[in-house]
């Protein structure tokens, strides 16, 4: 039986999204020593022609610091709300306030104002509540992060900003919290963003931009969830893959789609629009050839048939990342549309070279890090499965 997105949910919130959570849910995480560089700023970006005011809720997670660093590189002037957990050396001047979105603490936000706010990180409505007594009226539009898991079903092909969204059937949106979220991912989480959206309009009618991203990839991703794919093509020899390859797939480097938020900004564009990429149907096979591209050394693939995987309980998404079997149920699941997002000026570099980009990164990591990934089969695991795959 083929999973729907409900399921790779659940089995995310112990897994890969759950990792990317951590930072949010652990309550008693400690700051770092000092803080980490956070890269430099990208190359070949040319100033913006209006500096903007951009307050950006989080900053230092994922795709926050590309955020932030295209921000800088076009001339805006930042500033960051966030816990303070996870300090970073920014290759600019930033301007960092603290609060507690979990606990209402948002003091350092009152009596201020800003041209635009991005809030990345907020999965709950009622930080989307607490964020808009603070600061309506006091921002000219408001960035919301959002997700393609808003979807009410991931059956019909191409779907795009129009498209129903899931129906929340708890008790009362508001009073969930991080730990419920976690607890019931595969119920919650895409209803829960849902209400986030409608949410936003309510405290900033008419100036919100909603952006529903696809899986983001590329540095920095913590839970590897493309990285797996890439770093294993570059280790070499056998490669277990899974299918036959003609499954469809969709991602979003985190660069790519950091410097079109922050492009939404400047051109005010208002509304929803899917963040999905590459700009055509990406197949798995064309996926995992085009990351081998990036690799210097041999690497073959082989394809294990899906009723294979399922008899031997091998995972889709987690197991195998970034792949989800082709049904009646799932057919729509990497096939969202993003002419709209697309219109408005998202582009995408090319797969190799978030492949590489993403080896190179990977590389950088403690070696006990790099030594146990996030997703993906471990080494042992891989080799029984294509000995038991050469014998069937």
């Amino acid at each position: 039986m083929s999973p729907t997105r409900r399921d790779l949910l659940k089995a995310a919130a112990t897994g890969a999204l759950g990792l990317t959570l951590a930072p949010t849910l652990s309550a008693q995480t400690p700051p770092p020593a000092q803080p980490r560089p956070a890269g430099p700023m990208p190359e070949g970006v040319g100033r913006a022609a209006r500096p903007l005011r951009i307050l950006i809720l989080g900053g230092t997670g994922f795709i926050g610091p590309h955020e932030v660093r295209y921000a800088l590189a076009r001339g805006h002037k930042l500033t960051l709300f966030n816990r303070g957990r996870n300090p970073l050396m920014w290759p600019g001047e930033v301007e960092e306030l603290t609060g507690d979105r979990n606990t209402g603490d948002l003091d350092s936000l009152k009596g201020r104002e800003w041209d635009v706010c991005i809030d990345n990180p907020t999965m709950l409505p009622f930080w989307v509540r607490d964020a808009g007594q603070v600061l309506k009226g006091k921002v000219g539009q408001y960035v919301f992060i959002s997700t393609l898991s808003v979807s009410a079903s991931d059956a019909p092909v191409g779907l795009d900003e129009s498209m129903p969204v899931a129906k929340y059937t708890g008790a009362d949106p508001m009073k969930e919290t991080m730990e419920t979220l976690r607890a019931k991912m595969g119920d919650l989480y895409g209803p829960l963003k849902a209400i986030c959206e409608k949410e936003a309009e309510v405290w900033f009618p008419g100036i919100t931009t909603v952006i529903r991203p696809t899986l983001i990839v590329g540095p920095g991703d913590p839970s590897d969830r493309f990285t797996y794919w890439p770093v294993r093509l570059d280790r070499g020899g056998d490669v277990l893959a899974p299918g036959d390859g003609s499954d469809f797939t969709q991602l979003v480097d985190a660069r790519d789609l950091a410097a079109w938020i922050v492009h939404t900004t400047e051109t005010r564009a208002l509304g929803i629009y899917n963040a999905a990429g590459p700009a055509f149907e990406l197949t798995m096979l064309a996926m995992l050839y085009g990351a081998r591209a990036a690799t210097t050394v041999g690497a073959t693939l082989h394809w294990a048939p899906v009723p294979f995987l399922e008899a031997h309980k091998v995972r889709a998404w987690s197991d195998m990342p970034t792949w989800v079997p082709t049904t009646p149920e799932t057919a729509g699941f990497s096939r969202y549309s993003a002419k709209k997002a697309i219109a408005a000026g998202l582009t995408f570099r090319p797969l190799a070279a978030t492949a590489l980009d993403t080896i190179a990164w990977f590389k950088t990591l403690p070696a006990a890090r790099q030594a146990k990934m996030h997703a993906g089969l471990a080494p042992d695991r891989e080799r029984e499965l294509l000995a038991a795959l050469r014998g069937a």
